[in-house]
């Protein structure tokens, strides 16, 4: 190719990228740039580096947990949605798990200045609470799910990786493993 069609090509794919943007494409977000931000903001420059290189890559264990928590809570408000209508939390969800939900939401609507977990109920609730939400509601989910034990096995297992990351510590290669695994096998089971 010669260096006159290498330019021209590389002008046309330039202006159709402007072009694309004029017509309202979304734009894409540069996470690089997006953390250094972030990083600024907090100030991690001041903060011990060896502290911070380890949380570093916690944080991209604990963006699997979260994703994996939120993934399992959506499929349960989902299922007993259609299966239950929409009083489920009320007529599915034991008076413990919905107390213990209630009192953190309540208390985190005291204090005004800071964001919320969010609007749901569900959202309130523990890893362990979603595998006994699931096993109190067998009946629509066990075209999902093979046993309430597995379900309740995958839980708890990445709810031990997941309080060692929220309480500032470290997993071993081993232990992140682990928690992909069981990631992995629930997708392959449940879809989601």
């Amino acid at each position: 190719m010669k260096m006159d069609s290498i330019y021209d090509f590389a002008f046309r794919g330039l202006l159709a990228e402007e072009a694309l943007d004029r017509a309202g494409r979304p734009a894409t977000t540069d996470f690089a740039k997006l953390d250094a931000i972030i990083a600024e903001r907090l100030s991690l420059d001041l903060l011990d580096e060896t502290f911070v290189a380890s949380a570093k890559q916690m944080a991209t264990v604990y963006a699997a947990i979260a994703a994996f928590e939120n993934s399992a809570r959506k499929l349960i408000s989902t299922v007993l949605l259609a299966q239950v209508g929409e009083n489920w939390w009320e007529t599915s969800v034991s008076g413990p798990i919905r107390k213990k939900a209630e009192t953190r939401r309540k208390d985190e609507q005291k204090i005004k200045f800071h964001a919320q977990r969010g609007d749901s109920p569900i959202i309130y609730t523990d890893l362990g609470d979603l595998g006994n939400i699931i096993g109190n509601n067998w009946g629509h989910f066990e075209a999902y799910i093979p046993t309430i034990e597995w379900a309740k096995s995958v839980f708890n297992t990445i709810e031990l990786s997941r309080n060692v990351i929220m309480h500032s510590g470290v997993l071993e290669l081993g232990d992140i493993e682990r928690v992909g695994i069981n990631i992995r096998d629930w997708i392959k089971q449940v879809g989601a």
